[in-house]
């Protein structure tokens, strides 16, 4: 737990030295904090009503209480050995088996499940995934994923400003810029800026799984709980009905749009084999 902590510290780190580096090649101060200001506000929006859109866009209703007490009964008992308040719990008339916390912070947190899941997972491996859901929870991972956001935008921003002053620019413009390798870097680093984003978002899930298996005291169920849900998203094969889609995909415990080979390294999750070997190592098995 302590390695993946170090390593998003590292990884946000990273992205901010790009940053700075990309406003060394834009040679001035101005378009930095325009940049900065601009995404800021942009996440700024995300960070505070994102949890409303992707419940909206999902068609998520409140969980009947009466109907599904023993989720409710999981999650209280998780909650307090995670020592942060009760979610709201959220019910997805979906048949894609998945579940997905989202809220700026412990004190406006929900946990949303899809029938999907209701229908593959037993009780035990029900529990072991709202674990991991309330660790995303208690580990603030929405605050630090809209950091991480926030960064790599204010970089595609400041890269948008060097290509069209390259393309406008006078000869001397250009020489003064830097010339080629001033637009060579605004072509590359966005893209290792989303790199190192989706690096982050894999630590955090690993995070998650291990902080989680510590609140549940049983790491095999939510191991058991990965091997179904990675089953049935093979399954199921879903295509993003949007772009907003494939935006929120990181939110959820198995992203159901991920793909194989060199597509994975693009993937806001890590290989399900090695979560599962983490988890099953955390058990002595």
């Amino acid at each position: 737990m302590f390695w993946n902590q170090i390593k998003t510290v590292f990884l946000l780190a990273s992205l901010s030295a790009l940053l700075f580096l990309i406003g060394y090649w834009l040679g001035g101060q101005t378009g930095i904090l325009f940049a900065f200001i601009v995404s800021l506000l942009i996440n700024f929006g995300a960070y505070f009503y994102s949890d409303k859109l992707v419940l909206k866009m999902y068609k998520a209703v409140p969980l009947d209480k009466s109907k599904y007490s023993y989720v409710y009964d999981m999650v209280q008992e998780l909650s307090e050995n995670a020592k942060i308040p009760m979610p709201k719990l959220w019910y997805v008339p979906n048949p894609m088996a998945n579940a997905f916390a989202t809220g700026r912070n412990p004190s406006h947190a929900s946990v949303a499940v899809t029938q999907g899941i209701l229908d593959v997972l037993d009780e035990h491996e029900l529990r072991g995934v709202l674990a991991h859901e309330l660790s995303h929870v208690k580990n603030r991972d929405i605050l630090v994923a809209t950091v991480a956001a926030t960064i790599a935008t204010s970089i595609a921003y400041l890269a948008d400003i060097i290509r069209w002053g390259f393309i406008f620019g006078s000869g001397r413009d250009r020489d003064k810029s830097g010339g080629w390798g001033a637009i060579i870097a605004a072509m590359f680093m966005p893209l290792a800026a989303a790199m190192i984003q989706l690096a982050i978002s894999r630590s955090r899930e690993y995070l998650a799984d291990e902080s989680g298996a510590k609140i549940s005291h049983d790491p095999l169920a939510l191991a058991s709980a990965l091997e179904k849900l990675q089953f049935n998203a093979k399954l199921q094969k879903l295509r993003p009905k949007s772009n907003a889609q494939t935006s929120m995909s990181s939110i959820f415990i198995v992203n159901p749009f991920s793909g194989n080979g060199f597509i994975s390294l693009f993937s806001t999750h890590p290989p399900m084999e090695k979560r599962i070997e983490r988890l099953r190592k955390m058990s002595g098995h």
